[in-house]
């Protein structure tokens, strides 16, 4: 079993999330699909996903979950040194969403953007869902 993590492949944020991902997720738990593509379109439809969410989003256990819980829930898959961050479930949820909210807002602005999205690497490829 594994989980996917659908992102915005334009977002240099957003893009910097899944390089950090893919070094800190030492077992290769996600998959990864920008939500551009055929792929994130298809998943954002099948799990009902409204086209207003435009930043991260993670597939587990046949649910979609967005916002802090989408952050919250790729933790357990970090290495060891990144599982104190578990503790943000402590904070109530309307209040980290406010916050991701913020930061998702203001991403592009802040972080820039690029023309195309990511391209995987050769060794991330089969990370990538098609």
């Amino acid at each position: 079993m594994s989980g996917i993590i659908l992102f915005d492949g334009v977002c240099n944020l957003c893009n910097q999330a899944v390089d950090f991902v893919i070094k800190q997720d030492k077992k290769g738990y996600y998959q990864f699909a920008s939500l551009q593509s055929e792929s994130g379109q298809r998943l954002k439809k099948e799990y009902g996903i409204p086209d207003h969410i435009d930043s991260m989003i993670v597939i587990e256990n046949n649910r979609a979950f967005s916002k802090s819980d989408a952050a919250i829930k790729i933790v357990p898959k970090l290495s060891f040194y990144w599982q104190p961050a578990r503790l943000a479930i402590l904070i109530p949820r309307p209040i980290r969403n406010r916050l991701y909210e913020w930061i998702a807002k203001n991403r592009l602005r802040w972080f820039g953007e690029k023309e195309t999205c990511r391209l995987p690497s050769p060794s991330e490829r089969e990370r990538f869902l098609p």
